[in-house]
C-alpha cells in the first residue's frame, strides 16, 4: 500500500506513503481513493484529514510513470481530486516540508489547508514545458488572487508557506515547533460540523479590469519565454478562470496541457530531467557502494581552471588548499579568487560574511608536503602530458594512503596518467568546465582501475558541490571535447568551401546554441585547439584538417585574450567584430588549395554541426564510452551551450529521425572531405530498426 490509513478519535487520517517524496503513482492515488471511501463509509469518523510521510507532503506525479499506461490509469490524480472535492465529509490537508505539483492541486481539492512554516509549495509544470494539469491553474487564483497565482504559475518557483499565510490558500500556518498531525487533527474536529463544506471550485476570481492585466502579462511572458510555449500557455489557462465557468476552465486546462505534452519543446525539457536524473546511475556501481570521506581537498595549479576548481570546494563548505610553484602566481591566483567573489557581493548574490567565510576555507602553499593529508586531491596544470608526469609522479610520492587523486585532464589518457602513480586504483579525471565556478557540467572519468569506491565518491561529490556528474570512459577527449572536434572540423572545412565565421555562428546561434564554434574558440583560445591539432598530426596523421585554423594562429590571433582571433575585439569589450583581415585570408586560402568557393544555405550549415556531433556521439555509445545516450545530451546541454529546447544532440537526431540523419550523412560522405563523414555502425543499425539512439 501507499497510503495508510488510521482513525484518531473522530478524525481519519490518510497518509500518502511513496518515498521519497509521496509522488503520486498509480498506487498511491488508488490507496488514497479506498482510504477516502473508507473514511466515508465509517460513521464513527467526522473529518479526514491527508497528510504525507516522510520528507514531504507530496512532490506531485511519480517521475516514474511519465510516459507509461499506469499515468492515465483509474483513478487518475482528476478522480482522486474528484473524491476528494466530492467528500461528504470535511477533509483538511495537512501540509508540510514540500507541496508541489499534483500535490498542491490535491490539497486544493480539500476543503480546507494548514500548513507547518518551511513548507515549499510550486506549481513547478511549466520547468517541463507543461502547464499544471489536475485544475491547479483554475483553483489557484480562486485562493491567491490572479496576480499571485500568474507569477506562481509562469515561474514555477517555490514559495515558503509562510509567505502565503493570511491568503485563502491556507486556512491556518502554525506556528515554528508546532506538531503536524495532532495539530490537523484539533483542526478538522472544530470544523467537523460546519455545513456548507466550503470548496475552492465555488470561489470567484476577483480581478478589477483582468483584461488589462492579462494582456500585460501576455506581452511580458511572450518577451521572457523564448522558445519555449509553456509560459504563454499558462497566462491563457489562468485567463480561462476569470472568464469561464469552473468546469468549462478544467477542460480548457486539459486540452492545453494535452497539447503541451507533444511539443518538441515539452519532451526536450521531460528528457533533459530524466537525463539529468539517470547520469549519475553507473549499472556495476549500486547506489550502496560504500563512499571516502571528502572533508579536505587541496587544487595543484591557481590559473583560471584551478581557481575555479578550488571555489567550489569552498561553496560547499570543504576547505581546500591551491599549490602553486611560484609566490608570484599563487597571489594572483588568489586575487582573482576574491575578485570573483566580490563581483557575486557587489551584484547582491553572495553577502559579505558568506565571502569572507569561503575566502577563509581557501589557503595557498608552494610545498607538496602542505596538502599530503587532502581526502583529494586535483590538478588543473596545463594540458601536456610531461608536466602531468612530474606532477603525479610526486603527488604519489606524499599523498596519504586513500586519498583520491584526479585529473583534470580535457584531452589525455587517464590509464596513461594513472599508471605512473603506485595506485592506479585511486586515480579518477574529474574534467571540469570553465569557468569552473560557473559551469555545470563535471565529466568523471573512469580509469580502467578506478576503484567503484572512487567512483561512488566522484558521484556523490559532484551533487555536494553542485555539479552534474556524468561518467565517461577513456578516450582522446573523453565524451564532449571528442565530439567537438568532429563539430569544429565541419566548421573549419565550412570556411574552406564558402562560408565565413559570422554566417556559421548567426546560423547555429539561430538554431539556439549559446555561441556559434567561432566565438567559442575565440573565448577559449584558439592556441588551444592548434595544440590539439600539432599532437594529432603526429599521432594520427591520417586525420584531415582545414589548414584555415592554422593560419589564423600562425598570426597570433588566439582570440579574446590577444584581442584578435576569428574576430576583432576591442579594449574592455567582449563583442566580436567581423575582421576584414581574416575573411581575406579564408577567401584567399581558398584559392590557395584551388577550391571554389559557393554560397553555403544556413540549412547546410546546422545540418553539418549537428550531425557530426549525433554521429560521433554514435561512436562513443557504441565503444562504451558513454553509458546512454541521454549522458551525452546531459553534456552538451550543460556543458556546449546546446540549446535546452531542442534536447542535447542525440535527442535531437532522434527528433529528426535517424534514416534521415543517415541519408544526409551519406550524402556529404559523397562531397569534399567526405572521409570525416564515416556513419557510425550504431548510427546504421538503428536507421535500419527506426529506433532512437534514446529508445
Amino acid at each position: 500500500m501507499s497510503a495508510d490509513y488510521t482513525v484518531q478519535g473522530s478524525v481519519a487520517v490518510v497518509t500518502l506513503n511513496n518515498p521519497p517524496v509521496n509522488g503520486l503513482g498509480l498506487e498511491t492515488r488508488t490507496a488514497a481513493v479506498n482510504a477516502i471511501r473508507q473514511a466515508e463509509s465509517d460513521d464513527a469518523v467526522r473529518a479526514i484529514v491527508i497528510t504525507g510521510a516522510g520528507k514531504a507532503f507530496s512532490g506531485g506525479a511519480d517521475i516514474r510513470e511519465f510516459n507509461s499506461p499506469k499515468a492515465l490509469t483509474e483513478p487518475t490524480l482528476h478522480s482522486l481530486i474528484r473524491v476528494v472535492e466530492n467528500s461528504s465529509k470535511p477533509t483538511v490537508a495537512a501540509i508540510h516540508t514540500v507541496c508541489m505539483g499534483g500535490g498542491l492541486e490535491l490539497a486544493l481539492g480539500c476543503n480546507y489547508r494548514v500548513a507547518l512554516p518551511g513548507a515549499q509549495i510550486a506549481l513547478p509544470e511549466v520547468k517541463l514545458g507543461l502547464l499544471p494539469g489536475a485544475g491547479g491553474t483554475q483553483r489557484l487564483p480562486r485562493v491567491l488572487g490572479l496576480e499571485m497565482a500568474l507569477n506562481m504559475v509562469v515561474s514555477g518557483t517555490p514559495v515558503a508557506s509562510e509567505k502565503l499565510a493570511g491568503t485563502a490558500l491556507f486556512d491556518e500556518v502554525f506556528a515554528a515547533g508546532t506538531e503536524l498531525l495532532p495539530a490537523a487533527i484539533a483542526f478538522a474536529e472544530k470544523v467537523a460540523d460546519v455545513r456548507p463544506l466550503p470548496r475552492v471550485r465555488d470561489r470567484k476570481v476577483d480581478y478589477p479590469n483582468h483584461e488589462a492585466f492579462l494582456q500585460f502579462s501576455r506581452n511580458t511572458v511572450k518577451a521572457m519565454a523564448g522558445p519555449f510555449p509553456a509560459p504563454l500557455e499558462c497566462v491563457e489557462t489562468i485567463a480561462a478562470s476569470v472568464t469561464k465557468p469552473f468546469e468549462e476552465g478544467l477542460k480548457f486546462e486539459r486540452e492545453r496541457f494535452l497539447h503541451l505534452a507533444q511539443t518538441p519543446e515539452s519532451k526536450a525539457l521531460r528528457h533533459a530531467f530524466f537525463a539529468e536524473r539517470a547520469a549519475g546511475k553507473v549499472p556495476d556501481v549500486p547506489a550502496d557502494t560504500p563512499v571516502r570521506k571528502i572533508e579536505r581537498a587541496a587544487v595543484i595549479g591557481a590559473g583560471t581552471m584551478g581557481g575555479g576548481i578550488a571555489m567550489n570546494f569552498a561553496n560547499a563548505g570543504i576547505p581546500v588548499t591551491i599549490l602553486e610553484t611560484r609566490q608570484e602566481a599563487l597571489d594572483k591566483g588568489l586575487a582573482t579568487i576574491r575578485k570573483n567573489y566580490e563581483n557575486t557581493v557587489r551584484k547582491g548574490k553572495l553577502t559579505q560574511e558568506k565571502c569572507e567565510q569561503r575566502m577563509g576555507l581557501i589557503s595557498g602553499t608552494l610545498a607538496y608536503e602542505d596538502i599530503a593529508q587532502a581526502d583529494i586531491v586535483v590538478e588543473a596544470v596545463f594540458e601536456d602530458m610531461g608536466v602531468k608526469e612530474s606532477v603525479f609522479r610526486k603527488l604519489d610520492e606524499v599523498m596519504k594512503p586513500g586519498a583520491i587523486l584526479a585529473s583534470n585532464t580535457s584531452t589525455l589518457d587517464l590509464d596513461r596518467i594513472a599508471a605512473l602513480t603506485s595506485r592506479p586504483q585511486d586515480v579518477i579525471g574529474l574534467h571540469f568546465f570553465s569557468p569552473a565556478n560557473v559551469m555545470k557540467l563535471l565529466e568523471i572519468v573512469r580509469g580502467k582501475q578506478t576503484g567503484k569506491d572512487v567512483l561512488a565518491t566522484a558521484l556523490a561529490l559532484s551533487k555536494k558541490i553542485k555539479k552534474t556528474g556524468v561518467v565517461s570512459g577513456v578516450c582522446d577527449g573523453f565524451i564532449g571535447n571528442r565530439m567537438l572536434e568532429q563539430y569544429l572540423r565541419q566548421a573549419f572545412f565550412l570556411l574552406e568551401e564558402g562560408a565565413l565565421p559570422e554566417q556559421v555562428d548567426a546560423a547555429i546561434e539561430k538554431f539556439g546554441f549559446a555561441m556559434g564554434p567561432f566565438r567559442m574558440s575565440d573565448l577559449a583560445g584558439n592556441d588551444i585547439g592548434w595544440y590539439i591539432r600539432k599532437r594529432r598530426a603526429i599521432e594520427s596523421p591520417d586525420i584531415q584538417y582545414s589548414k584555415t585554423a592554422d593560419l589564423l594562429c600562425e598570426q597570433g590571433r588566439f582570440g579574446q585574450k590577444t584581442g584578435a582571433g576569428w574576430y576583432d575585439y576591442q579594449a574592455g569589450d567582449r563583442k566580436a567584430y567581423a575582421s576584414q583581415w581574416v575573411n581575406d585570408m579564408i577567401v584567399r586560402h581558398s584559392a590557395d588549395i584551388g577550391v571554389e568557393r559557393r554560397a553555403i544555405p544556413d540549412a547546410e550549415i546546422v545540418e553539418r554541426l549537428l550531425y557530426a556531433l549525433a554521429n560521433e556521439g554514435a561512436k562513443i555509445l557504441e565503444e562504451g564510452i558513454a553509458l546512454r545516450a541521454s549522458d551525452i545530451d546531459m553534456v552538451y546541454l550543460t556543458g556546449y551551450g546546446f540549446p535546452l529546447h531542442r534536447g542535447g544532440p542525440m535527442f535531437y537526431a532522434d527528433f529528426i529521425g535517424l534514416p534521415n540523419v543517415l541519408a544526409s550523412i551519406q550524402k556529404y560522405a559523397r562531397g569534399r572531405h567526405g572521409a570525416a563523414w564515416q556513419p557510425a555502425r550504431l548510427l546504421v543499425q538503428r536507421a535500419e530498426e527506426n529506433r532512437g539512439f534514446n529508445a
